[in-house]
């Protein structure tokens, strides 16, 4: 394996490791028990400090 072959195996690597983080911060960011919590903080610059 010369290191342009190994360069493209690693490229592929990266790519499906990058769409895999990707995925996974979005389901951690859509699921349902989340959601209160992100409300939550959604509205803390409408708080008036109390």
């Amino acid at each position: 394996m010369n290191i342009a072959a190994a360069s493209e195996v690693l490229a592929s690597i990266w790519t499906v490791w990058a769409v895999m983080v990707f995925a996974g911060i979005a389901y951690w960011a859509w699921r349902p028990a989340n959601r209160r919590r992100f409300e939550q903080d959604a509205r803390i610059p409408l708080d008036d400090g109390q």
